[in-house]
């Protein structure tokens, strides 16, 4: 018993020393946290004490080591890294990567379910709202809304009015901006009706921190987003008129500052991500163009604002909308989602309003409030503005800025210069519909970890409403929070230098596990190939291209880099290949635009140059980048590991190197990992059209570096050191050694890398894929005849097959080469028209 006593002791003390160091890091995080003086805040409530929901938080994170939380840390950085999250800060041309918080903001339940019920309620009233601004218009007739603030707003489309919304809901996604205010209450500070964004970005936080933190994540029983999206996506699937419909995302393109996003959504809910080129109207319908023909389109979520939808009767500068939607709207043809001119409730003007508009439609006031407003487009409101200018924030009644001053945001006038606050008030008083008058508040707080400890930080929190089948509305459990880095900001933009956190939503007890996959017996198997839009497959075959050349180059790098070494003491002593070989090496790199004409005397100078220079299109580098810009039009077709590689390989070559030996060494990793990029196209890559793009990418980029090399080292009169060269170039040393027991010979080489069909790297075997390839895409005529691309390819084949190695002459090669340049051309006319006036022999296929 003694022994039994001294062992529960023991381990008494052991479950002691255990908590202790947990205790310790907690005190030694939060010893310096404090509220703001008069500023709400998620860690510590309006009375004073830590909120129950983040004390449980902090003790199990506390019960972690510290490096484990640093290499959990790390871990989320590498993956937003590895996996090219990135976003663009508004009037910047590059990416950045995606910063993301290290620590989750935390909502209990009880808190989230007034939350939600207050952001269901006002989707609901601004459906109504929506419903009437464009049908009966009784509000503006009745005085329910003045309607200056209705027509000031260039969200107000004319050319919907009256159009009654395909599927029945002029708000299929509904978001608000919300902090907490004064109170400790939830505040909405702003509504999101136009696109809203934010979704693909909060599931990709959520993707992130519960793999850096799975145990913490599943002990703080998070509610799961995937039954949001599975709503919203039968939602819209409920609104088509057939059973199985076919859903389009409208993107402005890959310089959207949000186009991750677009690709994520779009690959996670199974959607075609589309831009405005892709679709054409034909008769009442819309449709994408794809290398099939045209295909009918049912829906298009749209992340393109309503003005730039139809250049037609709309903005008639826009290239990012479709020529004739908004006719094809009337005519019930498509659903869109939102509907075009649901952004004029975004308009500030609007928010004095809604209280009385809950009452009228809801028979009920607002569960959750906004800040106080006051629009300056009446008499009464504008002298109050006025009368008290310094007790407000000015906001921009219609958009985001406040006309007449800089930048986006409020403007406060008590930090206005005395002529800059004569000037807004003479504005104010000579338009006031351009102006709001707001509550001065100052953003809530949230803890996020600085340094070893946490700090509070302003955020705001946009809370997502999907409209769902049953006409009601679903809210995401967590949202799209974004946090800013000064302690007293306003407001909060990801052009900011602001960073952004997942959101946890918690239960006391334990939630289900959710997917967005469906049971497996209400799915009907399906085996066809799927819909590629001809941009998609434009943008495939041009990858496969642009990597096909890079590996070229990189061919070239490493045998006029490779050294020749002493024997005896291992020095270099220069190239391995001989002078004309040399020449011959760097005359193609020039005349590729890898190289300078002015290194050519320095052939270490036309390595570097070919493998790194940025300002030659022909380098490795910059091809390489082209390949990536090509990849980031691809985000939703191109698995994580594909996209990896070659961001890595990007990054790599981005890095200087400045010795010789480092060079060559590069090039040659570079090109190990291009191989691994085919090797995963190959292995992973599902065998439909998409994957057959970029396969005839690269066939016909190698094949057409296939035969220039031969043309320049298998000439009539090659010698022994150009033949080794041309065998090293297209990777058949061993192949040529295992046939022939001779040296390089002439004819034997030219067999090998051009006629013989049993080679991976001759022309011949690159011309039987294409063939393949071309034969198993749909025609696009309906006489039945052989089209174009595939008629050169056949007359390529054949002419290839008969062909004999001694008659292969340099003029043969060139005509070779002219050959399957034109066959290249012919593909690109045949299969990825542009523009959406394009033209080309496509039929039909209405309903497929």
């Amino acid at each position: 018993m003694a022994g039994q006593a001294g062992q529960g002791n023991s381990q008494g003390s052991s479950q002691e020393s255990k908590a202790r160091p947990g205790q310790r890091r907690m005190a030694q995080w939060t010893r310096d946290y404090a509220r703001l003086p008069g500023i709400p805040d998620e860690y510590i409530g309006q009375d004073g004490a830590p909120r129950a929901v983040w004390t449980r938080f902090f003790d199990a994170f506390a019960a972690m080591a510290p490096a484990d939380v640093e290499k959990r840390f790390a871990s989320a950085d590498r993956h937003l890294r590895e996996a090219g999250v990135t976003y663009r800060a508004p009037g910047e041309t590059a990416d950045r990567l995606w910063p993301l918080s290290h620590l989750p903001l935390i909502i209990d339940e009880t808190d989230w379910q007034q939350l939600s019920a207050g952001i269901a309620q006002r989707a609901q009233l601004l459906e109504m709202v929506l419903r009437d601004l464009y049908g009966e218009g009784r509000l503006v007739t009745e005085g329910a809304i003045p309607a200056a603030a209705i027509a000031g707003s260039n969200e107000y489309l004319r050319a919907v009015c009256g159009v009654k919304p395909p599927g029945g809901r002029y708000l299929h996604l509904y978001a608000a901006d919300v902090g907490r205010g004064p109170d400790g209450r939830w505040w909405v500070l702003g509504d999101r009706t136009q696109a809203p964004s934010g979704a693909g970005y909060a599931l990709e936080n959520r993707l992130v921190l519960s793999r850096a933190f799975s145990n913490l994540y599943k002990s703080m029983n998070v509610e799961r987003v995937a039954p949001f999206f599975e709503a919203f996506r039968e939602s819209l699937r409920a609104g088509a008129d057939r059973d199985e419909p076919r859903i389009g995302l409208l993107t402005p393109g890959a310089f959207s500052e949000t186009y991750f996003e677009h690709a994520t959504l779009a690959r996670y809910l199974g959607f075609l991500l589309v831009e405005g080129d892709d679709l054409a109207v034909s008769g009442d319908r819309i449709h994408i163009r794809t290398v099939a023909g045209l295909k009918r389109l049912d829906v298009l979520l749209r992340r393109v604002d309503s003005n730039f939808l139809d250049p037609l009767e709309l903005d008639a500068s826009s290239h990012l909308g479709v020529p004739g939607l908004i006719d094809v709207l009337r005519k019930n043809g498509v659903v869109v989602a939102n509907m075009p001119g649901s952004g004029v409730l975004e308009a500030r003007a609007l928010l004095g309003f809604l209280p009385s508009l809950s009452r009228r439609f809801l028979g009920e006031d607002l569960s959750m409030p906004h800040i106080a407003t006051w629009w300056c487009g009446q008499k009464s409101a504008r002298e109050e503005v006025l009368d008290r200018l310094d007790d407000f924030a000015i906001e921009g009644a219609y958009s985001r800025s406040v006309p007449g001053f800089p930048g986006h945001g409020p403007v406060l006038a008590g930090e206005l210069s005395p002529a800059d606050r004569d000037r807004l008030k003479s504005a104010i008083a000579d338009r006031g519909v351009d102006y709001v008058g707001q509550e001065l508040v100052r953003l809530s707080t949230t803890p996020v970890w600085e340094d070893g400890r946490i700090a509070p930080r302003p955020f705001v929190l946009r809370v997502f409403a999907a409209a769902t089948a049953d006409g009601g509305w679903t809210i995401l459990p967590g949202g799209f929070c974004r946090i800013a880095e000064q302690p007293d900001a306003r407001a909060v933009s990801m052009g900011d230098g602001a960073r952004s956190a997942d959101v946890w939503v918690v239960s006391d007890k334990a939630v289900a596990t959710s997917t967005l996959l469906p049971a497996a017996d209400t799915v009907r198997i399906k085996r066809i190939a799927g819909v590629v839009p001809s941009r998609a497959a434009d943008n495939l075959f041009w990858l496969g291209r642009y990597l096909e050349r890079a590996e070229a180059t990189l061919r070239l790098i490493r045998v006029l880099g490779t050294p020749t070494r002493d024997p005896v003491n291992g020095a270099s002593s220069g190239p391995a290949t001989s002078l004309p070989s040399v020449e011959r090496i760097q005359r193609l790199l020039v005349t590729w635009g890898a190289a300078t004409q002015a290194s050519r005397a320095n052939p270490a100078k036309v390595v570097a140059e070919a493998l790194q220079n940025p300002e030659k299109f022909g380098s490795a580098l910059s091809l390489l980048k082209s390949a990536q810009r090509t990849a980031t039009s691809l985000r939703e077709r191109l698995s994580p590991d594909a996209w990896q590689v070659i961001t890595e390989m990007t990054e790599r070559l981005a890095l200087q190197v400045d010795d010789d030996d480092a060079v060559v060494s590069a090039a040659e990793l570079t090109l190990q990992e291009l191989a691994s990029f085919a090797g995963l196209a190959q292995e992973n890559m599902n065998r439909a059209a998409g994957w057959r793009f970029l396969e005839m990418g690269r066939r016909i980029e190698r094949a057409i570096n296939t035969a220039r090399f031969a043309r320049q080292f298998g000439y009539d009169e090659a010698g022994d050191e150009d033949l080794d060269v041309l065998l090293t170039l297209v990777d058949c040393q061993i192949t040529y050694r295992s046939r022939y027991l001779v040296g390089p010979a002439l004819a034997p080489v030219r067999d090998l890398a051009v006629l013989d069909p049993y080679n991976p790297r001759s022309v011949a075997f690159q011309v039987a894929a294409l063939n393949e390839h071309i034969a198993s895409l749909p025609s696009l005529k309906e006489h039945g005849l052989i089209e174009r691309p595939q008629r050169l390819a056949v007359a390529l084949q054949a002419m290839l097959t008969t062909a004999e190695a001694a008659a292969l002459d340099i003029k043969a090669l060139f005509a070779l080469e002219q050959d399957l340049l034109n066959l290249a051309d012919a593909i690109g006319l045949h299969y990825f028209p542009h523009g959406p006036n394009a033209s080309r022999p496509e039929k039909l296929t209405g309903l497929a």
